[in-house]
């Protein structure tokens, strides 16, 4: 017999979910190997792996998104399939529900409205819809979930940790009491703040109780290890690991997900040292700033120098990014660049003071997701390339080529679309776009969201020897140990104010989190 960390014995042998001999090849690159992971009933199981490593590729083909080659199978409950045949509705049908990142919810409908856009309007005499019964049926799916929410509350008015649980709720709708499901997150912690992890965590452990399993995918190694009763580590569509938390680490994961030998060469290689806070000129200085949310902001980045920014949504921590950008209208207030008073009224004007933005959604905001990776690494360089009456397009590609190694972006060709690149190495490739005009002062909003720890050391990486080359960088981050780790000093922004300053022994996660908590 097993036992899970709720308590649940289940047989040897009985599972929730097998994928067997899975293999995938996309264009003739084998992106899956003979792929083999067993989920236990009534566990907990994460799956890891770094970009490229084939965890993406792994849950749409369970998903029924993507088909397997021929030879493999999947059993989902103890039905078996043939993995190639395998499709979304024998997902379903077999009790696969699954959690992505993008949660898929409507801000500006309530609680009950999202549910009825799946569910259906219960309809009272004609055409009239029943609100009193949508929202009967919706506090029902909510309670039999063990969310504590209002159905009547849009969803913009929830917490980031409540959005995720309604979500959650909507996925087991159908899911009647006894029956089991396994449920596939994505993800699930992304975009939270860190305080909001544990909230998420415990609601997901309350779910195991109730005898669901669990597939966990998250680039936050502290909460899987503290969460999952197994790990599956993939590497170059592999399985590399698969083994309980007690016999694995950070540091052990990362150097599974990386391969051993790369993680040593990264750990030898040379890194310049980030100047500490005053070691420079001013790069940034701002007086009284007022526009949009913001209320009288004054800050300051010096040479050399990472300022982090933290908040809680809606305190005005990307707007801040995006006034200095010429994205957001100031309304009052004085920007200086360099010593230079500057207004900056649109991107180009901010572009052309030195200044570039790595904004947080980069799949909407950041991306030409069907154009080349090379047509992306090139975007703010074009002109470079114009010669006479045509475009010195071989020249362009063969100069993207030789930044995708530069900045660590892997890829099987400069050709291959960019919305086919794992998150990590589209915001290399993001931030090579940019760091190729070796910009004073770098604007990074959520900068490792979504990305897998050895991508987030690197990307970190860069930006350090970015700013130790007398720039400065401004950090906005939801993540609070990255902060901690990344910054010299972290401002904490509340109501569209500065209320606190952290640095030296007093930046430590803890604190960050405590001060954005404190009026």
């Amino acid at each position: 017999m097993s036992t899970t960390p709720a308590g649940h014995a289940y047989a040897a042998g009985d599972t929730a979910v097998e994928l067997a001999h899975v293999s995938k090849s996309f264009d003739g690159v084998e992106v899956l190997r003979d792929l083999g992971i067993r989920v236990a009933r009534g566990s907990v199981h994460a799956l890891l792996g770094g970009n490229g490593s084939g965890k993406s590729t792994t849950l749409k083909i369970l998903a029924g998104v993507h088909h397997a080659d021929h030879g493999g199978t999947i059993a989902i409950h103890g039905r078996r399939h043939a993995a190639e045949s395998y499709t979304a509705a024998v997902a379903r049908s077999s009790g696969l529900r699954f959690v992505h990142q993008d949660l898929g919810l409507v801000d500006d409908l309530t609680v009950s409205e999202n549910f009825a856009l799946d569910e259906g309007y219960p309809r009272r005499a004609g055409p009239m819809i029943s609100w009193r019964r949508l929202h009967e049926r919706t506090r029902e799916r909510l309670r039999r979930a063990r969310v504590d929410v209002d159905p009547r509350r849009l969803v913009r008015d929830l917490r980031p940790s409540d959005r995720t649980l309604v979500a959650i709720a909507r996925a087991l709708r159908d899911i009647d009491k006894g029956e089991h499901v396994t449920l596939v997150l994505d993800e699930p912690t992304a975009s939270l703040p860190r305080h909001e992890v544990s909230l998420l965590l415990a609601a997901l452990r309350r779910c195991q109780e109730q005898g669901q399993t669990i597939i966990y995918v998250s680039h936050r190694l502290p909460e899987v290890l503290s969460i999952a009763d197994r790990i599956s580590v993939l590497r170059d569509g592999a399985i590399v690991a698969d083994a309980p938390p007690a016999e694995l680490n950070e540091s052990r994961v990362m150097g599974l997900m990386a391969g051993e030998a790369a993680l040593r060469r990264r750990a030898a290689a040379p890194r310049g040292a980030v100047p500490r806070q005053g070691a420079g000129r001013p790069v940034l200085r701002v007086s009284r700033l007022s526009g949009g949310p913001l209320r009288g902001i004054d800050l300051e980045a010096r040479e050399g120098e990472i300022v982090g920014v933290a908040g809680l949504l809606g305190s005005g921590r990307s707007s801040l990014l995006r006034a200095l950008f010429g994205q957001l209208a100031v309304e009052a207030g004085r920007i200086e660049v360099a010593g230079t008073p500057v207004r900056h009224r649109s991107a180009a004007d901010a572009i052309g003071d030195g200044i570039a933005l790595v904004p947080e959604d980069r799949a909407r905001d950041a991306a030409f997701p069907d154009r080349s990776l090379w047509e992306n690494i090139s975007a703010t360089v074009v002109r470079r390339y114009w010669s006479g009456w045509r475009m010195a397009r071989a020249a362009e590609r063969r100069d993207s080529a030789s930044l995708m190694t530069d900045f660590g972006v892997r890829a099987a060709s400069p050709d291959i679309a960019f919305h086919s690149l794992s998150g990590g190495n589209q915001q290399k490739a993001v931030l090579a776009r940019w760091l190729r005009l070796d910009p004073r002062l770098m604007l990074l909003d959520e900068p490792t969201q979504g990305v897998d720890a050895v991508a987030r050391a690197e990307i970190h990486d860069l930006v350090r020897a970015h700013v130790a080359d007398g720039n400065a960088a401004l950090v906005v981050s939801s993540d609070f140990e990255e902060l901690e780790a990344l910054c010299d000093r972290v401002l904490v922004l509340r109501d569209g104010a500065f209320t606190a300053e952290l640095a030296g022994a007093r930046l430590t996660e803890a604190a960050i989190a405590a001060a954005t908590q404190t009026s």
